[in-house]
């Protein structure tokens, strides 16, 4: 059987978890997380939580370890996802700000979008996000 981390936070950490807890302009993940770890740090057990919470204990679980490691910066965050790398926005970004600082289109006072994707001879959307 595994046992969950104990929590124990100081008095500073406690006014923040609260204030996180009860903010209206907290994110609601970011309320969620902190709940969580009140209601550990009083001791209660994972299920409970999450019961009381409305969610699975693998979660409870997941913060719970998270904040034992890192403290308050390990649950205010999501932890990195994967995903692809941008190679073509870094590799045209700085052509594309040069050419609209730069140059003026044919027949024209400014850059479009399209127009400038189609000098370049790219993606008008790649032009978009840089």
């Amino acid at each position: 059987m595994r046992v969950a981390a104990k929590i124990t936070i100081t008095d500073e950490q406690r006014v923040t978890l609260k204030r996180w807890a009860r903010g209206r302009s907290t994110p609601v993940r970011l309320m969620y997380r902190a709940r969580m770890i009140l209601m550990a740090a009083e001791g209660q057990r994972n299920q409970a939580i999450a019961e009381t919470l409305g969610t699975q204990p693998s979660t409870v679980g997941r913060w719970r370890q998270r904040f034992a490691q890192r403290g308050l910066a390990g649950i205010e965050k999501d932890a990195p996802r994967g995903g692809r790398k941008p190679t073509k926005q870094v590799r045209w970004a700085k052509r594309i700000v040069e050419t609209t600082l730069h140059e003026t289109p044919p027949n024209a006072t400014h850059w479009s979008i399209r127009t400038l994707a189609q000098h370049l001879g790219i993606c008008p959307n790649l032009v978009h996000r840089v």
